[in-house]
């Protein structure tokens, strides 16, 4: 379905979540299971990249989401690290796979009593960023 990605693109995926999720400074424990879920309804099945266990790479999503919550991160650090990596690697953002993100992403912000202000700004700018080629 995707051009063959890797590691490094879910790791950066999950920065992203994490950002969209992180942008009202406080995470949810309910943005998380919304992310799990996501990962096991739509991510799994996206192509078949596996690490180095032999575990689905979109796991790395949950994975890394979840160390980031422990470290704190700020949230536009995050996204912009996510931005970066987007501007350098566009061959793996097809339509079918930025609609996935930005599904996922409005699957996370709305999870916790609707939208907050923060997460529609960050919803956005990243909708708008996925736009650009």
């Amino acid at each position: 379905m995707y051009k063959s990605l890797n590691i490094k693109f879910y790791q950066n995926i999950a920065k992203l979540f994490y950002a969209i999720a992180a942008a009202d400074k406080i995470i949810k424990p309910i943005e998380f299971d919304a992310l799990k879920d996501f990962i096991k309804r739509e991510w799994l099945s996206v192509e078949d990249t596996e690490d180095d266990y032999k575990t689905d790479a979109a796991y790395q999503i949950e994975i890394v989401f979840d160390w980031l919550t422990t470290q704190e991160l700020d949230a536009d650090t995050c996204f912009n690290d996510f931005i970066e990596y987007k501007n350098e690697h566009k061959y793996f953002f097809t339509d079918a796979l930025n609609t996935l993100i930005l599904k996922t992403a409005g699957a996370i912000a709305a999870s916790f009593s609707g939208e907050n202000k923060s997460e529609l700004i960050m919803l956005a700018k990243l909708s708008m960023e996925l736009k650009k080629t």
